[in-house]
């Protein structure tokens, strides 16, 4: 028997092969989603960077109406920054319609901040709980293999009638295997997870960030 890759995969079972596959499957889409995150990640980063100065220039000179047409803008709906900025501006300019007090204007504001921010949240997270199903049953999925990995190595003492490694090393190989296999992608989708959390966090940060200084546009505004 060879031990190397391919000899091992030509001694394994139907039902090792298959946990394989699978696995070698939730491999590539845990890729997939890191490569697929990191390109919006990058997008909503280089639209906000695009449009924060723009949207600064505006507030600074007072025109409200006109930082929310910019931050309302289809090519910056992917802007992190300016989906939050448009959320705390749109509810502003309704609760100024309404004739609302200072206090209800700010907290109109803040609420409408803080709606937008949660909705690029979810957004910024799409995907993850797959990653996190990937990461907890991958281990279980390999001890699938495993167990009929094992299956098969009793299976070829029995058949041999000897208790020799030769007439178990196939089966135990197998199984040994299967178990690589599932350790090796719950580890791969757990580091992406972490890692695309990571990122995350940061957006929260800066999203925080402007919610806060929009709020204090607001309120040096309305006390002027």
């Amino acid at each position: 028997m060879e031990f190397g890759l391919i000899g091992m995969w030509n001694q394994m079972a139907a039902v090792a092969k298959t946990v394989a596959i699978l696995l070698i499957a939730l491999s590539v889409v845990t890729l997939y989603m890191l490569i697929e995150r990191l390109l919006t990640y990058a997008k909503a980063k280089n639209k906000s960077k695009e449009v924060a100065p723009k949207l600064s220039d505006l507030l600074k000179k007072g025109n409200v109406t006109d930082a929310m047409t910019l931050s309302g803008k289809k090519e910056y709906s992917s802007s992190h920054l300016a989906r939050v900025t448009a959320g705390g501006i749109r509810e502003y300019l309704e609760a100024k319609d309404a004739r609302l007090g200072v206090e209800e204007l700010i907290g109109s504001a803040e609420r409408g901040s803080d709606r937008a921010q949660v909705m690029f949240d979810q957004e910024l997270r799409k995907g993850l709980p797959i990653l996190a199903t990937i990461a907890t049953s991958s281990p279980f999925i390999g001890l699938f293999g495993t167990i009929f990995g094992i299956m098969n190595a009793f299976r070829g003492m029995a058949v041999s009638g000897s208790s020799g490694i030769g007439a178990v090393a196939s089966g135990i190989s197998e199984a040994l295997l299967t178990t690589a296999f599932g350790i090796g992608v719950a580890v791969l989708s757990l580091w992406v997870y972490n890692f695309l959390n990571s990122k995350i966090e940061v957006f929260a940060a800066e999203m925080s960030n402007t919610s806060s200084q929009l709020l204090d546009f607001f309120i040096r505004k309305e006390g002027k």
